[in-house]
């Protein structure tokens, strides 16, 4: 291992911790929560998740190439929509803008929103000015998100272990 590089094992343990404390804290009355307030809360969330993860690595700056988020758009989006409940797109182009510091165009986000409907992942709301997306398959969302995790995890670990023959 290099010298100021974290285990794989520590980082791994690291956020599997913290996101089982967070999913361990006492549940709230949803009837008691302001729903004004629920979007800047979530908003807030996924910004200390991005942080913790930025935390767990050595580098310094850490940034999402806008490729990669375009090749993980779908899972992406699945993952943004699971912890919103429910959301529209424009809510969804602008996380993915201020999580990830890339600007992705409505013609690139609402084609993959609509395939994700069509094969039933998501159910669509039809609202006044909007429509709100849903996920309707939680075990699909789960099995894609934890595939692509491992697949990036493995990936990353084979990057890793040809890193000090270069």
């Amino acid at each position: 291992m290099y010298e100021n590089s974290p285990a794989v094992e520590s980082v791994l343990d690291e956020l599997t911790r913290r996101l089982l404390a967070d999913s361990q804290s006492e549940p709230t009355d949803p009837a008691l929560e302001s729903t004004e307030d629920e979007p800047k809360d979530i908003e807030r969330q996924l910004d200390e998740l991005v942080a913790q993860v930025h935390g767990a690595f050595p580098a310094d700056d850490i940034q999402f190439d806008e490729a990669m988020i375009r090749d993980n758009l779908e899972e992406l989006l699945l993952v943004l929509i699971a912890l919103h409940g429910e959301t529209h797109g424009k809510e969804l182009i602008s996380a993915l803008t201020s999580l990830f510091e890339t600007q992705l165009s409505p013609g690139t986000v609402y084609p993959t929103l609509h395939e994700l409907e069509d094969a039933d992942v998501l159910s669509m709301h039809a609202k006044v000015r909007t429509k709100e997306y849903s996920i309707a398959d939680e075990a699909y969302v789960r099995a894609t998100v934890e595939q692509t995790m491992v697949q990036h995890l493995a990936f990353g670990l084979l990057l890793y272990a040809v890193l000090p023959r270069l």
